[in-house]
């Protein structure tokens, strides 16, 4: 196993996917870096020269196939960080409206394709002692009008997480909950309306590479649960 640590970063192309990828790479990790929008990702990996770029969508089981055959290549996988996932349609309909292809699409994206990297990918994320990081959202703990699609689907992968969490004691397993922030699919979420006041995902990152590094018992954290100055989870 080489000595550099490395990371897949599902949907790298934007937001906090692209954040975390450039503060990893900054770091000195080897970042793997996927997404649908090709130029955008390229883009990021123009930003590093640890930062390797495949385009695809992670709910196809080719590129979850390519995914693994680079894994596979370096030789180890110290951060899995499902960060991929789907809005649905904007704007958001009522669940007794909500178009059924349209929901299997969302828990095609925010359930299915991290369940199914974590399956084909978790050997590597023993061998080198690593990390599972699945991006969740507070819809997934709180009753939306408008959010059942996403915040169904991101309950489940909060659920499969703390399964995944007992089946692994010995990996640190975590479901992630970056709170609002101002990105592309939060605007879709709230369509004609300014959302300004909501806070960069550049500014959600320092937590991110808090849970990394004091690596606390696996669990559902919430990027407001690392205070600011400190190196550990708050109470």
């Amino acid at each position: 196993m080489n000595g550099t640590r490395t990371a897949l970063i599902t949907g790298g192309s934007a937001g906090l996917g692209r954040a975390s990828t450039l503060a990893l790479a900054e770091r000195g990790w080897e970042v793997i870096v996927t997404g649908r929008r090709v130029e955008p990702l390229d883009r990021v990996a123009s930003r590093g020269i640890t930062i390797t770029a495949i385009p695809g969508d992670v709910t196809d089981p080719r590129h979850r196939d390519r995914i693994a055959e680079v894994i596979a290549a370096r030789g180890r996988l110290d951060l899995l960080l499902n960060n991929a996932s789907a809005l649905g349609p904007s704007p958001m309909p009522a669940l007794t409206r909500y178009p059924e292809d349209a929901l299997a699409q969302v828990f095609a994206t925010n359930v299915l394709a991290p369940i199914a990297l974590i399956a084909k990918l978790i050997g590597q994320v023993r061998a080198a002692d690593g990390s599972v990081i699945n991006v969740s959202s507070d819809a997934a703990v709180e009753a939306y009008a408008g959010w059942g699609g996403y915040g169904a689907a991101k309950a489940a992968l909060d659920h499969a997480t703390a399964v995944l969490a007992l089946e692994e004691p010995d990996l640190a397993v975590y479901a992630f909950d970056p709170g609002d922030m101002r990105t592309a699919m939060h605007q879709a979420a709230f369509p004609g309306e300014d959302i300004s006041d909501r806070p960069e995902p550049e500014t959600v990152v320092p937590a991110l590479l808090r849970l990394l590094d004091t690596r606390p018992p696996s669990g559902r954290y919430r990027a407001s649960d690392f205070a600011a100055a400190g190196t550990g989870v708050s109470s």
